[in-house]
């Protein structure tokens, strides 16, 4: 099966009314699959589907792909997240120019050193994991940071938190967020 527009999305009001009673063939990607125009995968079906979107168009968790009027059935998209790090740096606070200068700049070169997206909100660093969990913990116990500190946690628990260009930024294209399936450039 070629699928190259996305029909819709199953959270807009007449998906959500025909996916009802439909039977859903999912085609899980995980978050970098999903940044792909071009991908071929099989659905939990077993069903081996091709992927040729135009340039620029991404695709999102609950993504309509197929729709068969005869089997009421349809493939959706379904885009798991990753793991993210989480670094504190709320510790920071009241330290002086000095330190806070020299944490920023530290923490940016060993983030940046890695190649790792990042988006600062308040006093926290997203960070999605790109490489191994062991790794990004290695990297950041090998530089011991003053006054700052990271866990991970599932993508689900930050994703509510991001703004649409921030949750790009860490999931590519795994946000939930209202979208056009146009290319950028007639949006």
């Amino acid at each position: 099966m070629l699928v190259e527009t996305v029909l819709g999305n199953m959270n807009e009001p007449d998906w959500t009314l025909r996916l009802k009673e439909a039977r859903i063939d999912d085609l899980v990607l995980d978050q970098w699959d999903a940044q792909k125009s071009r991908i071929r995968k099989m659905t939990s079906s077993g069903a081996e589907l091709s992927v040729a979107l135009a340039r620029g168009v991404r695709l999102r968790d609950g993504d309509v792909l197929a729709w068969d009027d005869l089997t009421a059935t349809a493939v959706v998209a379904r885009v798991q997240l990753g793991e993210v790090m989480v670094v504190h740096l709320d510790k920071l606070r009241g330290e002086s120019a000095e330190l806070l200068i020299r944490s920023a700049v530290e923490l940016g070169h060993a983030i940046g050193n890695q190649h790792w997206p990042a988006v600062v909100k308040g006093t926290k660093m997203y960070v999605p994991l790109t490489v191994d969990r062991k790794v990004m913990d290695s990297v950041m116990r090998t530089h011991a940071f003053t006054g700052i500190t990271h866990e991970f946690v599932p993508g689900t628990e930050v994703i509510a938190y991001l703004a649409p260009h921030e949750s790009r930024r860490l999931f590519g294209g795994a946000d939930s967020t209202p979208h056009s399936h146009l290319p950028a450039d007639l949006n």
